[in-house]
C-alpha cells in the first residue's frame, strides 16, 4: 500500500472538516447526552462532515468507558448514518485501547482515533505493534494520533510507511509539527493526513492533506470549512486570507495558555451552545480569559 512520489490527493476516508467535538456536561459534571446531540447536529448543519468524539478535547482521560459507549451512540442518533464518527480508543495501555475499541464499534463509530502510548515512551517496535494489535483487533479503520508533545513518543515517518500496509490503518492525525516529515510519508503512502493543528490546516491541505481535525471547528465550524471550500475552488488567495483571518482566533483558543477544551466550553457557553464545565484536574477559563476569548471571537464573526 503505497503511491509512488507525486501521487494524487489520498481519499478522505473520513470526511474533509472534522471536529475533535468537546463533550457536554451538566452543571453538575455528569454527561449531557442531549447536549451532545444538540451540539453534533449543530456542528454538521454548519460545515463539519465528520466529528471525533472522545479525544482529548473531548476529555477522554476524564470520562468512563461506559461514558464513552454513550456518547458515540447518542451522537449517532442526532447526525445519522451519513456523518462518520471517529472515536478515541487510545490509551497507555494496549489491552484497554483494544476493549475500548470494540466498544467503539458496537456503539456505532465508523473509526478509530489511536493515540501512541502515553508517558511510558515505547521505543518504535513497541509502538509498531501497538498499533497493529489495535488495527487486528476490530473491523474499523484506524486513524493514528501523532502527537509527540502530548505522549512523549514520536510516530516516525519509518514507522508510518510500515504501518500503512496494514489494510486498517489508513489515516494520521497530524501534530508533529515536521512539514518534511509528514510530506515523505504523503510521497510514500496512501495514508489520508489530517491537520491537528488549526494552524497548519491550509498548509497541510496544500501538500496533500485530506483535511483536519479542529478544535476551533467547535465554536466556528463553516469558517474552518470554508478554509478548504476556498482551496478546493481554486482561489489559493481566498484560502490564504481566510486561514489568515483565523489566526487570532486559533491563537485564543490553541496557544494562550490554556487547554483548547477550557477556551472551546467557555466559547461555547458565551455563545449559547451546550458545554458544560470541564472536568477536574482542569478547571474552567477565569472571567478575564472569557472575555478575552469573546471579543476575539466577536471581531471574528464581524469579518
Amino acid at each position: 500500500m503505497t503511491n509512488p512520489p507525486g501521487a494524487t490527493r489520498s481519499p478522505r476516508p473520513f470526511g474533509r472538516t472534522l471536529c475533535a467535538m468537546v463533550t457536554p456536561f451538566s452543571g453538575g459534571g455528569a454527561l449531557d447526552l442531549d447536549g451532545a446531540r444538540r451540539l453534533a447536529a449543530h456542528l454538521v448543519a454548519e460545515g463539519c462532515d465528520g466529528l471525533v468524539l472522545n479525544g482529548t478535547t473531548g476529555e477522554s482521560p476524564t470520562t468512563t468507558d461506559e461514558e464513552k459507549a454513550e456518547l458515540i451512540a447518542a451522537v449517532r442518533e442526532a447526525v445519522g448514518a451519513g456523518v462518520p464518527l471517529v472515536a478515541g480508543v487510545g490509551t497507555a495501555d494496549t489491552l484497554h485501547t483494544v476493549e475500548l475499541a470494540l466498544a467503539a464499534e458496537k456503539a456505532g463509530a465508523d473509526g478509530l482515533l489511536v493515540v501512541s502510548p502515553y508517558y511510558s515512551r515505547p521505543p518504535q517496535d513497541a509502538l509498531e505493534a501497538h498499533f497493529l494489535e489495535v488495527a487486528e483487533a476490530s473491523g474499523l479503520p484506524v486513524m493514528l494520533y501523532d502527537i509527540p508533545g502530548r505522549t512523549g513518543t514520536r510516530i516516525e515517518p519509518e514507522t508510518l510507511v510500515r504501518l500503512a500496509a496494514h489494510p486498517r490503518i489508513v489515516a494520521v492525525k497530524d501534530c508533529s509539527y515536521d512539514f518534511l516529515g509528514i510530506q515523505k510519508v504523503l510521497a510514500r503512502t496512501d495514508l489520508a493526513y489530517y491537520a491537528g493543528c488549526d494552524e497548519h490546516v491550509l498548509a497541510l491541505y496544500a501538500v496533500g492533506a485530506a483535511g483536519c481535525v479542529s478544535t476551533v471547528a467547535n465554536v466556528v465550524p463553516a469558517g474552518i470549512a470554508a478554509i478548504l471550500d476556498a482551496f478546493d475552488a481554486g482561489d489559493t488567495a481566498r484560502a490564504t486570507e481566510l486561514q489568515l483571518r483565523a489566526t487570532p482566533l486559533i491563537e485564543a483558543v490553541m496557544a494562550a495558555g490554556l487547554p483548547g477544551t477550557v477556551t472551546a466550553k467557555a466559547l461555547l457557553a458565551g455563545i449559547g451552545l451546550p458545554a458544560g464545565p470541564v472536568r477536574a484536574p482542569l478547571r474552567p477559563a477565569g472571567r478575564e480569559a472569557a472575555d478575552g476569548l469573546r471579543a476575539v471571537y466577536e471581531e471574528f464573526v464581524a469579518c
